[in-house]
């Protein structure tokens, strides 16, 4: 049984969207919620979900998964979850995302490093006509960050490219890991989302308005700063 968005189809049409393919490239504090979120605005194309890695005991804190997936690879865990909440079948991937797979139209780039996603963005998303719109997503403690790509576009390219920084500068937790807070992630993982359903709303001249290739939410002070790439 698929979700019925009865509440929503004045906002996003999960019939108009039809058998555009998501990818969803990494399945962790965002990507796991992304997915989820994405489901239940009624999406049926294909969502593809991407990820190597196993549930560990830390990943409950801040990601969908729950006791019982510990050690199982994320992208099953996540898929017999979406299964049993929604009925729906998403596609998981238990492989790593170097770029050689097909991708697109629509991407969300989400992996755990800067270099993975510098790698795949090289290889298999820049200057690749069959992906229309890419969204990163980067997160701190309090700080979030979304980028709007059309990989084919020279301004999106140049000034996506400048803000890539390097894994040594992020922040670090006790374990080692990047440093990721629960709520920050369902903050960030929804406004991901709902640039998906700006973006689409644009593409079909619903609504007359320009989406933001950077932007920027502070939270401690709460703050929002955004760009267009030009």
């Amino acid at each position: 049984m698929a979700i019925e968005p009865l509440r929503h189809l004045s906002v996003f049409s999960p019939t108009a969207w039809g058998t555009r393919k998501i990818d969803v490239i990494g399945a962790g504090a965002t990507g796991s919620i992304i997915v989820d979120l994405l489901v239940r605005l009624g999406i049926e194309a294909p969502i593809h979900v991407w990820d190597f890695d196993k549930v560990e005991t830390h990943n409950l804190a801040n990601q969908i998964y729950g006791v019982d997936d510990i050690g199982k690879l994320k992208v099953e865990a996540l898929a017999a979850h979406i299964k049993q909440q929604t009925g729906v079948d998403i596609v998981p991937h238990a492989e790593k995302v170097d770029g050689t797979q097909p991708l697109g139209p629509f991407v969300f780039l989400l992996t755990d490093t800067m270099a993975s996603r510098r790698e795949i963005w090289q290889r298999g998303i820049k200057y690749k006509v069959g992906v229309q719109q890419m969204i990163e997503t980067r997160m701190g403690t309090d700080v979030m960050r979304v980028y709007a790509i059309n990989p084919v576009v020279p301004s999106h390219i140049k000034c996506w490219e400048e803000t890539l920084s390097t894994d040594d500068i992020a922040e670090v937790s006790a374990c080692g890991a990047s440093t990721s807070v629960g709520p920050t992630a369902k903050v960030l993982s929804g406004v991901a989302a709902w640039y998906l359903m700006r973006w689409f709303a644009i593409q079909q001249g619903k609504q007359d308005d320009t989406l933001e290739n950077e932007l920027i939410l502070g939270l401690r002070p709460p703050t929002i700063l955004s760009r267009v790439f030009k």
